[in-house]
């Protein structure tokens, strides 16, 4: 995409201070951007996207919009060392030509002396979560428990969630675990923190994986087939002052995004690779996304409608990360892949989606229990 003459720079601002002892990271990074906005004579209130680099401990862009009180429908945190700047401003540049946004903050801090200031680590409000010792599998069991408190939803729905990802991973070769599990085997592996038990956990794996996005002119000449992006959208979840809802996730806005772009709805999805850390990440996810109602998603997958061949939507057919990979943090590309098995045909053929004209992907990073980054893709065969 060309972005001559598409964006423009309406703002700087270089921070004063070459040593500052009585700052934290957050607080530079927001000095700086309302110097910039001043600059510029635009406030907060026009930021509709925000990017920065690995600047704040626990991912910048994530943490940072909940800090200055930003609602964002575009995020970066690309770390390139010391390009990472210049990425940005092309990101920018190629989102807003593309419509995604309008109004970019950039931000960048950092110390080349420590002094002696206490810095937090884990993002602005982390140092007053430590006390209580926050872990991951603590922060998820947090949201599982308050689902099922708002909407009923029980240990043994959330445990359809695993069976049904075990159901697909039995086919496939590579998966770390093959074997199909019964939602008893689930309720009866050890608990990790209540409500969730071992099996409701993902496994934790070394793996990796790529993918290619070339142009159309490129992909006409390829011999794969082919398949489009369509759809994408972005969101992040924070603390919201302290207005905690544990029940849903930042896919209730990124969802919408992608389906409005996309110009469909849930109900022509034939495929969706959801992100699987833990069995109430897809409970919440499906409901978020519009799969069915908010307090349904209990429901929705103890019948059995995640299994290929079986269920309404068909997900995570290669056994995701339930049961067939997780390298740490980095398990969204895996929902990609898949999804793209699935649209070229490619998938195992005791999992193949019949007729996959249209399939969606979605990340999540962070937690449910604290902050997280919600991402949706909806992609088509052609």
């Amino acid at each position: 995409m060309s972005i001559k003459g598409k964006a423009y720079i309406g703002g700087i601002y270089e921070h004063p201070s070459r040593k500052i002892d009585n700052k934290s990271i957050a607080e530079l990074h927001t000095e700086c951007a309302k110097g910039a906005l001043d600059d510029a004579g635009l406030t907060f209130k026009d930021v509709d996207a925000y990017f920065c680099s690995g600047d704040v401990p626990g991912l910048g862009a994530l943490s940072m919009p909940d800090y200055m009180g930003l609602t964002v429908k575009r995020q970066d945190s690309t770390n390139t060392g010391g390009s990472s700047y210049l990425f940005h401003v092309g990101h920018a540049a190629e989102a807003i030509a593309a419509g995604k946004c309008k109004v970019v903050l950039i931000t960048c801090a950092g110390f080349g002396r420590r002094g002696t200031a206490v810095r937090e680590r884990g993002g602005p409000d982390a140092p007053f979560e430590y006390p209580y010792g926050p872990v991951t599998v603590n922060l998820y069991a947090m949201a599982a428990r308050r689902h099922m408190h708002e909407y009923g939803t029980t240990s043994e729905q959330l445990a359809w969630v695993k069976v049904s990802a075990s159901h697909h991973a039995q086919h496939n070769p590579h998966a770390f675990l093959k074997k199909v599990v019964t939602v008893e085997d689930v309720l009866n592996s050890p608990m990790i923190a209540d409500p969730l038990h071992r099996m409701d956990c993902c496994v934790v794996t070394d793996s990796g994986g790529a993918v290619l996005v070339v142009a159309p002119e490129i992909a006409r000449q390829l011999k794969t087939p082919r398949v489009k992006l369509i759809g994408q959208g972005e969101s992040s979840k924070g603390q919201m002052g302290g207005h905690v809802d544990l029940t849903y996730t930042g896919a209730v806005r990124s969802g919408p995004v992608a389906f409005a772009e996309a110009g469909v709805t849930p109900a022509d999805i034939k495929y969706a690779s959801i992100y699987d850390s833990f069995t109430i990440t897809v409970v919440e996810t499906i409901e978020d996304l519009g799969f069915c109602k908010k307090g349904e998603g209990g429901k929705f997958v103890s019948d059995g409608n995640l299994i290929s061949g079986v269920g309404k939507l068909p997900f995570n057919t290669d056994g995701g990360g339930m049961c067939n990979n997780h390298p740490v943090n980095r398990g969204g590309i895996t929902k990609i892949i898949e999804a793209v098995r699935q649209l070229r045909g490619e998938a195992h053929p005791k999992v193949q989606v019949k007729n996959c004209d249209i399939a969606l992907a979605h990340g999540t990073g962070g937690s449910l229990g604290t902050r997280h980054s919600s991402a949706t893709m909806i992609m088509e065969r052609e």
